[in-house]
């Protein structure tokens, strides 16, 4: 198994967060710019978060079967044809004009992002040693973060000074440098065990995931985290752009810095797990989440960037603590069980653009913090079932031992 700080672990675990930064790049690439697409095709702000949530949607519903295949041919080459797919679906982009049709392209790009993400983790689970798949996944996730603020910005900065084909352009040259450069510098696996098993006992395996309390609770926790924290970005944007501030979408854009908050707070989430409790940690993080919501419900923009970093903090920690939690808990088809959690995350995401952003078309921003504190609330008794389940789980292991 490959240990914590040895040049191995350093060589693999830095390929897939590298891996990890260039699909949160195309992921996010076109959220800050959902504003100009409203403004250019004439649509609500409800209607032109399709292009956001089809790319979302698409990653989730083709997850498992990614895992699915890597449990019969390995991760590596289903992380090898995800790196090829993203460059190529983000040139075919540029020859589309309608609406409709990027949004099909950006279902498509989720499908190509989610070979990648659905065996990341379930290769580290197979390659590194407990505590090293701990601290791993944590700078797995700080990837993520640091992709989507750079997909972000890119998008707000590259669209207002050489248009959406430019950006698109740019990221797809970039992603297909960095995709070569991952593929050379991950490890071929040494303990993966191919599945021999049909696809119908395969498909018993993520059932009996979905009726296993203690992995099932903590993907909803996933699925309403990311719900609240990505969709309260969208919103911000169309925020910043109307009364009182009337910053423009370059500007505006900037806010996704904030995400830095949670590239640190999700590093310091596997040093949590291991002195303390996931549980305890992912309590401290929903609370952290909603201290940050009602600090940006305050009319200036200080209070909302504040607000941001807070949010973003809070919902980093309890998302690293969440899918490691499932990566653990999963006592047999891992890479199923850690897609199975992402499925949830991102549907969540997709599903909670329509709600907060209604909220907003509906009832402004004192809805959208309405909204949003109830999404925590819901995490919260969440949270409390995975306690007791645990506890449940682990008496019954100590008397089966006895």
């Amino acid at each position: 198994m490959i240990e914590l700080s040895t040049p191995e672990y350093r060589r693999a675990a830095f390929a897939l967060a590298f891996g990890s930064f260039l699909v949160f790049c195309n992921l996010y690439l076109f959220q800050p710019m959902l504003p100009i697409f409203a403004e250019s095709y004439s649509v609500s702000a409800t209607k032109v978060n399709w292009l956001l949530a089809a790319s979302t949607l698409g990653l989730s519903v083709s997850m498992l079967p990614w895992a699915l295949l890597s449990e019969r041919f390995g991760r590596r080459p289903v992380i090898t044809v995800s790196l090829i797919m993203m460059p190529l679906v983000g040139f075919l982009s540029l020859f589309l004009s309608s609406f409709w049709g990027l949004v099909a392209l950006r279902g498509l790009m989720g499908i190509a992002l989610a070979g990648f993400v659905a065996v990341a983790v379930a290769y580290m689970a197979d390659e590194f040693s407990p505590t090293a798949l701990v601290v791993a996944v944590g700078g797995y996730i700080s990837a993520n973060s640091l992709g989507g603020i750079v997909g972000r910005l890119s998008g707000g900065f590259m669209s207002e000074f050489i248009g959406w084909h430019g950006a698109v352009i740019a990221m797809a040259i970039f992603t297909t440098i960095g995709g070569a450069f991952v593929y050379m510098l991950l490890p071929k696996q040494q303990h993966f065990k191919p599945t021999k098993t049909s696809l119908f006992n395969q498909t018993k395996s993520i059932v009996t995931h979905l009726r296993t309390p203690v992995l099932w609770v903590a993907m909803v926790i996933g699925g309403l985290n990311f719900a609240l924290f990505v969709n309260i970005y969208s919103v911000t944007t169309f925020r910043l752009l109307e009364a009182p501030f009337y910053l423009p979408v370059s500007i505006a854009s900037a806010i996704f810095i904030c995400y830095l908050a949670g590239t640190f707070s999700s590093r310091l989430s596997g040093r949590w797990a291991n002195r303390y409790s996931p549980i305890s940690g992912m309590y401290l993080g929903t609370s952290i989440t909603l201290l940050g919501v009602l600090v940006s419900a305050i009319e200036s923009e200080m209070t909302v960037v504040l607000g941001l970093l807070i949010v973003s903090g809070g919902a980093f920690f309890t998302h690293s603590l969440a899918y490691g939690w499932v990566s653990r808990k999963a006592k047999q088809a891992k890479a199923a069980a850690t897609a199975l959690y992402l499925v949830h995350y991102y549907i969540g995401g997709s599903l909670g653009g329509f709600y907060l952003i209604g909220c907003w078309e509906h009832g402004g921003w004192t809805a959208v913090t309405m909204g949003a504190v109830t999404l925590g609330i819901l995490t919260f008794f969440l949270i409390h079932l995975l306690n007791v389940k645990n506890k449940v789980d682990i008496a019954a292991e100590q008397n089966i031992r006895i």
